[in-house]
């Protein structure tokens, strides 16, 4: 299979891998869609903490489910997406409930190579349904996903004033869905185009920092 390699700062290449055989746990996805999320940025502009070259980036991502072991509820060629952050299940954070503290934790297209492949095998338990979204709002999930947990985390009420410091993907996506609990979005940049997309597409109040220089 055609494989995008991140070989190192700067530099992509095309290679050929062999496609991944079905191992136990796991399920194997066509990819069909696929985000650049900064991370993928960053690894590219060589800026990336804690990793390596050569890598396999990309962890936002569509695809068609075409094999899985272990994977109740899911039918072959759905349209699925995934949860790119694979915990081991036995250290003490797994055990408690908090996967996202895993001692092992591996991190989609960080630790491990990612999407820009054709094929990708996955955990099957990382596995997420399409529930009737395309490949292009799928490959959205998981950026939209964070601002949609920070808005559950601070228990957002109606009519409360939300501050969102940067109106990039991240912060837009948190003020969709502040305003989806009925709260008064505020985007705060220095970007004046990022502003302005929040005044004109998303009808969002906005305020730009002004820098200023002291010689104290």
């Amino acid at each position: 299979m055609k494989t995008l390699v991140c070989t190192e700062p700067g530099n992509f290449e095309y290679n050929f891998r062999e496609r991944p055989h079905l191992e136990e746990g796991h399920a194997i996805i066509r990819i069909r869609r696929i985000g650049i999320c900064g991370t993928d940025l960053h690894a590219y502009g060589g800026t990336q903490p804690y990793f390596s070259y050569p890598r396999i980036l990309g962890h936002e991502l569509a695809g068609e489910l075409t094999e899985f072991d272990n994977a109740p509820g899911f039918e072959i060629g759905e349209t699925v997406s995934f949860i790119p952050y694979f915990n081991c299940g036995n250290c003490i954070a797994c055990r408690n409930g908090k996967p996202n503290c895993c001692a092992n934790l591996k991190v989609c297209g960080v630790h491990v190579d990612g999407g820009m492949v054709e094929y990708l095998s996955v955990p099957s338990s990382s596995l997420l349904h399409g529930n009737g979204l395309d490949f292009d709002e799928l490959a959205l999930v998981e950026p939209l996903a964070i601002g949609a947990h920070s808005v559950r985390r601070a228990a957002i009420l109606k009519d409360e004033f939300v501050l969102v410091i940067g109106a990039g993907p991240i912060g837009l996506g948190t003020m969709v869905f502040a305003q989806i609990e009925g709260a008064i979005a505020i985007a705060l940049d220095l970007n004046e185009q990022c502003l302005e997309f929040c005044k004109q597409k998303l009808n969002i109040a906005h305020t730009r920092i002004r820098l200023t220089s002291s010689n104290n």
